[in-house]
């Protein structure tokens, strides 16, 4: 089987306003949830409220990124792999932000520095789609927790999160180039949304080694388990492994919301999760220190240095 096999990702409903722990409406998109995390370590998360952000969010993105390129250099990063950056091959440009869900990051972060003289629509855009974003990602950590036994720790999770949102474009190419857009990777963090325009190019790799051509919905989010919550939970969800092959000619742009740990929390494995059966596998870590280590070990040349190899045991 290959990537053009046409496989779906599970389409999980999460448009009910009212879905709540504790209903029954919950356990069963729980279930659903889990049965999708276990198999494909991802999932299409449909969530309408979306919609009502869609056409100014990628208007937003687009009016961003056709800065001038000198513009979108003041944006400039305070920690590592934040602010604007640019891939050699040009292929690929993006821009991180911390705590996007606090309308003043946005502002103080993002648009102040390009258009000084203000732009509340572009900020507003941006805070609306973060706020939606990180409450869905919400409902499906704290789902994923109480699958696992284990939801006394949401609260302190979520409380210790930094939802760093990522802003990405991604060059049209020719149907002719095997070029990736984006090189297959893991995502380090927590959880990850993905909303995307029409364009397509993500392709995720499923335990058994296919590739899947990803094509969510406009109401959808993509979202992922990654590395972060893998160690947490003692190895007992795996991050899927995913790159961006973009082959139409036209502009592919995307924003991620990545529910990462703040700089300072210890991310620990709780002590319900290890066992005789289930022996303890990663050591504490700050999330931090580890992209410390990781940019390190990548200025070296080192593209296999993630997050489980730094704190394995």
């Amino acid at each position: 089987m290959n990537c053009e096999t046409m496989v779906k990702l599970p389409v999980i409903d999460f448009s009910n306003q009212d879905l709540k722990p504790g209903t029954l409406e919950w356990d069963l998109v729980k279930a659903q949830v889990r049965q999708a995390i276990h198999e494909y370590s991802c999932f299409e998360a449909s969530f309408d409220k979306i919609l009502e952000v869609r056409k100014p969010l990628f208007g937003a993105m687009e009016e961003l990124f056709d800065l001038p390129f000198q513009t979108k250099q003041l944006c400039v990063p305070d920690k590592l792999f934040r602010g604007y950056n640019r891939l050699s091959s040009r292929l690929h440009e993006s821009i991180l932000i911390d705590d996007a869900n606090v309308a003043e990051n946005i502002e103080q972060r993002l648009t102040k520095i390009f258009w000084p003289q203000g732009n509340s629509n572009f900020s507003q855009t941006l805070f609306s789609f973060s706020e939606l974003a990180s409450g869905l990602e919400k409902k499906i950590r704290r789902m994923i927790l109480e699958s696992f036994g284990v939801e006394k720790y949401a609260d302190e999770l979520i409380d210790s999160t930094n939802y760093m949102l990522r802003l990405m474009k991604y060059k049209g190419q020719q149907p002719q180039s095997n070029e990736p857009s984006l090189r297959a990777h893991y995502d380090q963090n927590m959880v990850t949304l993905l909303y995307q325009n029409e364009v397509n190019g993500l392709e995720i790799q499923t335990k058994h080694g296919e590739w899947i051509n990803v094509k969510p919905s406009p109401d959808s989010f993509i979202v992922m388990t990654s590395e972060s919550l893998s160690v947490w939970l003692n190895g007992r969800l795996r991050s899927p492994k995913h790159r961006v092959m973009v082959t139409e000619n036209k502009a592919r742009y995307c924003a991620g919301l990545f529910a990462t740990p703040k700089g300072g929390y210890q991310v620990k494995i709780p002590e319900e999760l290890v066992d005789e059966q289930n022996p303890l596998m990663f050591k504490p870590f700050d999330y931090e220190e580890f992209l410390d280590y990781f940019s390190s070990q990548l200025a070296k040349g080192d593209l296999s240095a993630g997050l489980k190899a730094y704190c394995s045991i």
